[in-house]
């Protein structure tokens, strides 16, 4: 592990020594940045975004870690004692950190997989709608008239477009939460 604070980490981006820190963080299973201002945090995710080239997570609990949760992919704000302000600024709160285990594991993956699944529902509605209309302009010599009453297609929409993901994202759950827990590798199988 590798534990920094926040005067190491302002020497580290005045003399230019980025490609150096990123080098030791690699070899490090943890690092831990300790008693460094908002800019720095912030730099550090924008640092390792632009540099490695890999999607960020940041957590925080105060307005301290506001500038540091938006400049990550995704921030998660943990509502506390240090006031509502990173969870403001967050994609995702949660009330305490032991909740972010279930978070990430449980429901990250339930998202990925019922966003995959419904990506590839839109694409068959789509084509289904796209080829209708297709083969009905053969039928009428391409006169440019249209097959379906403007409230029907409203309609079609209306149940095809809304209907499926309320009921995926209420009811579609590929694994047991407990599985997931239990197994944290299931997590890259989407990816």
């Amino acid at each position: 592990g590798l534990v920094i604070d926040g005067r190491t980490l302002n020497i580290i981006f005045q003399e230019g020594l980025e490609e150096k820190f990123l080098e030791v963080t690699q070899h490090c299973r943890s690092v831990l940045c300790c008693r460094s201002t908002p800019l720095q945090k912030s730099m550090v995710v924008k640092l390792v975004r632009r540099q490695l080239k890999v999607m960020t997570l940041s957590i925080g609990d105060g307005a301290n870690d506001v500038s540091m949760i938006q400049a990550a992919d995704v921030g998660i704000g943990i509502a506390g004692q240090e006031g509502m302000q990173a969870v403001m600024a967050s994609d995702f709160a949660i009330s305490r950190f032991k909740h972010l285990k279930k978070l990430l594991l449980v429901h990250g993956h339930w998202c990925y997989s019922r966003l995959a699944k419904m990506v590839i529902y839109f694409f068959y509605k789509n084509v289904c709608y796209a080829s209708l209309l297709f083969w009905y302009q053969f039928f009428c010599g391409f006169s440019g008239s249209t097959m379906i009453d403007y409230w029907q297609m409203i309609f079609f929409n209306l149940f095809f477009t809304s209907v499926p993901p309320l009921l995926f994202g209420a009811l579609d759950r590929d694994v047991s939460a407990e599985t997931l827990l239990r197994l944290p590798e299931l997590y890259k199988n989407g990816q």
